[in-house]
């Protein structure tokens, strides 16, 4: 059933707290080390985190100014791993390719290589048969949103944080993955954004504002937040039984 409106403080889920605090009934994932690995024909560069007996697998596609060592999606990612779910955060650029600043917004060209990289992630015996979600942050989400919509592009779920929705706004009909979409609640533009987008999306859908955050989620308890519903939104569409 769609969910048209979520406040993280005002409509509890009996989802809250089960993960962060490690008391839910889904196991804590063996954390194994982290390696570097070359995504594609362009050889990207990417952080792959496999936990035994993963859940699922998570790519995750920063936004502008940002790379795969963005502390707060590493941070995001490292409790996605305590719970089971692979991840891999990755460079949607080469390092010349976003010297130009054009690249870095071009939405198509990072969707694109989002659709690359899920192909690359679908070819890996490690990660065989794995379902696989996007985490999109800022022009990143947007670009999740795009790919997610490309014909044959199998994404079983995605969560937008602090997102840029309306940049893919003609391709939102066309996603068919269950979609959550995060904001601040002192991001005011960026809540209009996403309220809009809201309404342009067909399939599963819901939106969290959480109280008192900022575009960053940098204040005390807006990162847990955050990482609370992403752990909520993967761990229900993207294991398989």
């Amino acid at each position: 059933m769609d969910q048209t409106d979520s406040h993280a403080a005002g409509r509890p889920s009996a989802w809250d707290g089960r993960y962060l605090s490690g008391r839910g009934v889904m196991p804590m994932g063996k954390i194994v080390p982290a390696r570097e690995v070359d995504v594609g024909p362009q050889k990207l560069k990417g952080i792959l985190n496999v936990p035994v007996d993963a859940k699922g697998l998570v790519i995750f596609a920063h936004g502008s100014g940002s790379s795969r060592l963005s502390p707060r999606n590493m941070r995001v990612a490292e409790e996605l791993q305590s719970r089971g779910l692979a991840t891999l955060l990755l460079d949607l650029l080469t390092p010349r390719e976003a010297a130009d600043r054009r690249n870095v917004f071009d939405v198509v060209l990072l969707a694109g290589r989002l659709v690359g990289a899920t192909s690359w992630a679908e070819a890996q015996p490690e990660l065989q048969g794995l379902a696989i979600g996007y985490f999109g942050a800022s022009t990143g989400a947007a670009a999740a949103l795009v790919a997610a919509a490309k014909p044959g592009n199998h994404v079983a779920a995605v969560v937008s944080r602090g997102g840029r929705p309306d940049v893919a706004e003609p391709m939102l009909m066309h996603v068919r993955s269950p979609v959550l979409l995060l904001a601040g609640s002192r991001d005011g533009e960026v809540v209009e954004l996403n309220r809009r987008a809201l309404k342009a999306l067909r399939g599963t859908k819901e939106i969290v504002i959480v109280p008192g955050a900022g575009h960053l989620f940098e204040e005390p308890g807006a990162m847990e937040q955050v990482m609370q519903h992403a752990l909520r939104w993967f761990l229900t569409y993207l294991p398989r039984d």
